[in-house]
């Protein structure tokens, strides 16, 4: 039996959100290398806790974000935003579809202050990296072009949780939102995540190679474009 709960987030989880995304990625072998070599995680976390207010409560009209809670410590363990098509994110009566996973809005004093907390971040990664997901974000804009699609745009479990199904369970969740709504999922995979989208039933539609040796890298970094389709699921 699982031990932790999918919830919705809100703009009070953002230092634990910071410190779960950030270990999660400083494991991912290209991503470290946007930032320059003297900055550690420790300093991203913090920078990243300043700006997770202001990202929780962006685009609320179309962002749904979710949290893995330990059931035992309340301790979030796990993190997923998805991304609704505009055309799909109101129901028929007019309130908010998949509304559990909306984070609640706050007052406009404290938006006010989650902006200047924003700006005040330390977020400058290395110029030369910047142009790396060009190639990508051709392809994943070509595909999301063709038709309405549920984005999985983030997913992150910390290190010292790896392996326990966490991920899984975050992606079933938004599975199930995706038949209920009807639509298909479509996420942007390195190859740390693949085999988790593959075992729940996403198709691989394209992927993009590239050598990230100019950059430091170990040579290889691997984009994978893959779609859950509802139809075909079932």
């Amino acid at each position: 039996m699982a031990t932790w709960r999918i919830e919705g987030c809100t703009a009070a989880d953002a230092a634990a959100l910071a410190r779960n995304n950030m270990s999660a990625f400083w494991e991912d072998p290209t991503w470290i290398l946007i930032w320059p070599k003297e900055i550690t995680r420790e300093f991203m976390i913090e920078q990243a806790a300043k700006r997770y207010p202001r990202i929780l409560l962006s685009d609320r009209e179309t962002a749904r974000h979710q949290k893995a809670v330990d059931a035992e410590t309340g301790a979030l363990v796990g993190y997923a935003r998805w991304i609704l098509p505009p055309s799909h994110s109101i129901t028929e009566d007019g309130s908010p579809e998949w509304s559990e996973a909306q984070v609640p809005d706050v007052s406009e004093d404290e938006k006010k202050h989650f902006e200047e907390l924003a700006q005040s971040a330390w977020w400058n990664g290395r110029k030369e990296m910047r142009s790396i997901d060009d190639k990508n974000d051709a392809v994943m804009d070509r595909i999301l072009a063709e038709k309405p699609y549920i984005k999985l745009e983030y997913l992150a479990v910390h290190p010292e949780n790896k392996g326990k199904g966490i991920a899984t369970a975050l992606v079933e969740s938004g599975i199930r939102q995706a038949e209920r709504i009807g639509l298909p999922i479509f996420v942007m995979s390195y190859k740390a995540g693949r085999g988790v989208y593959e075992r729940l039933g996403f198709k691989e539609v394209e992927r993009v190679i590239q050598d990230d040796s100019p950059y430091g890298g170990k040579g290889e970094y691997g984009a994978y474009f893959m779609i859950y389709d509802v139809s075909k699921a079932h």
